[in-house]
């Protein structure tokens, strides 16, 4: 059958929603993994689209009544050093937890009653996992990433000379 596309069910995922604020009273729980690929948002921070990222979110409610999400995150992903600007892989691995606010709730941050441990999101009723997901990587990502010292390569794949003279230090020489 010419023109029929064949798909295998391993490499398909269906991106998942969740009623956030049912899920969390309910204490509902999700696990699985994601492909970096399916994680658009982070086209701009990865140098590769390469990798699997497992995670799982857990609903409660925590001490003072109020619905949350507890996610932790694992895998690796690839990045960009920026000594050597060349690919590196970067272990990822995020534990946190979001609190569930409606919109007067968010507007209200500052009440003394609530511990505020946690960042705090819109309660939705047909929450993007993978959005939340994106959301949680961005914000654990370094700003700068880089090899350890010493493990840079230039482009030409050459280890990088920890012990070569600083090019201005002749100049350094002429001065004194």
């Amino acid at each position: 059958m010419k023109g029929r596309k064949i798909y295998h069910a391993r490499l398909m995922h269906a991106r998942p929603f969740i009623d956030s604020l049912d899920f969390a009273s309910n204490g509902q729980q999700i696990s699985s993994e994601v492909l970096v690929a399916e994680l658009s948002r982070l086209d701009d921070v990865l140098s590769s689209p390469d990798g699997t990222l497992s995670y799982t979110i857990r609903g409660e409610v925590n001490k003072y009544h109020i619905p949350l999400l507890v996610l932790h995150l694992s895998g690796s992903c690839q990045l960009t050093c920026q000594r050597c600007m060349q690919s590196m892989s970067y272990e990822l691995r995020v534990d946190t937890s979001v609190l569930l606010r409606d919109q007067t709730g968010l507007d209200r941050l500052d009440d003394a009653e609530v511990d505020e441990e946690y960042e705090s999101i819109l309660a939705d009723t047909h929450l993007d996992v993978w959005h939340l997901l994106e959301d949680e990587i961005l914000l654990s990502l370094p700003f700068a990433p880089k090899h350890e010292l010493g493990s840079c390569r230039s482009a030409s794949g050459v280890m990088a000379q920890q012990n070569e003279p600083h090019p201005f230090a002749a100049l350094m020489k002429l001065k004194s």
